[in-house]
């Protein structure tokens, strides 16, 4: 049994025992077979509403969702240190026990922020696995590490820049992050404050080597996803955004993927249609 929790959406049954929902879409029956699988970022789990993939849930009307809570997140147990490389193989485990075992021959990716990293490390270690990758607002700045923007960001957290101090608990942290930045804090629930507490001991994103060769070699079918930023809070658009939007832009071309410029700066929750638009013609 995998380590973490798996929240499944499938709603095919109701779309085909009663009238099309808005969103429903032409579908392969090959396409409609192939699941997919999405990873999420800090600060939140799987099916949140505010920073998980709750807006993707209409995507399940032609195919099996399967939504993961990384650990220290969600449903699934604590740990003592989230840490990207353990994502990947919790997410093999997923992949083989919830897929593989049926013989549907891999899911769709979907990876936003930290959990993007670890979708490229799964589809380096398994491609067998994986159908293709979508990858939202990426945090790989160590594959984007050419870039000026991406070099300084790195300069400055592999400098010693100012960790988390001493003593501040996950509401005051939440607080610096959201509202300290110009941005609506959510409430801090039990829930919340656990997935906050759990993103302050996570592993540094920028320790992280991201295969692409590997990647590469897959040759899979990649799109990236990336907001536009241009009325996101200012000190937030220049120390986040810009490193973020480097990023997208290079592994794309490192990748031959394709890229989404979605208004705003959290694009599959500010703009869930216009995202799932694309997933689903993506997957085809």
């Amino acid at each position: 049994m995998a380590a973490v929790h798996v929240t499944v959406w499938d709603d095919r049954d109701r779309v085909e025992g009663g009238a099309p929902t808005a969103s429903a879409a032409p579908v392969t029956p090959e396409a409609a077979a192939a699941p997919a699988l999405f990873i999420h970022n800090i600060f939140t789990w799987g099916s949140d509403s505010m920073y998980g993939f709750a807006g993707q849930r209409p995507l399940a009307d032609s195919r099996r969702l399967l939504v993961v809570d990384r650990r220290g997140y969600g449903d699934s147990p604590d740990t003592a240190r989230s840490d990207f490389d353990v994502d990947a193989e919790d997410i093999v485990e997923v992949l083989d026990e919830g897929v593989s075992a049926v013989g549907l021959g891999g899911a769709h990716l979907v990876g936003h922020g930290n959990g993007a990293v670890a979708a490229l490390i799964v589809a380096a270690r398994r491609p067998d696995l994986v159908r293709s990758l979508a990858l939202i607002q990426p945090s790989a700045f160590t594959a984007a590490a050419h870039h000026p923007v991406v070099a300084d960001l790195l300069g400055r957290v592999r400098d010693g820049a100012p960790g988390i101090p001493d003593g501040i608990t996950p509401e005051q942290y939440l607080r610096a992050s959201t509202e300290g930045l110009g941005m609506t804090m959510p409430e801090p629930t039990s829930r919340r404050l656990r997935a906050v507490a759990t993103s302050m001991r996570e592993r540094p994103i920028w320790e992280a080597e991201i295969p692409l060769e590997m990647v590469r070699g897959a040759a899979l079918p990649t799109l990236v996803i990336c907001g536009t930023w241009e009325r996101a809070p200012a000190t937030y658009r220049e120390h986040v955004g810009l490193p973020l939007m480097a990023v997208a832009e290079s592994l794309t071309d490192s990748l031959g993927g394709c890229l989404l410029r979605v208004p705003g700066y959290y694009p599959h929750t500010q703009q869930p249609a216009a995202v799932n638009a694309a997933l689903r013609e993506f997957w085809g």
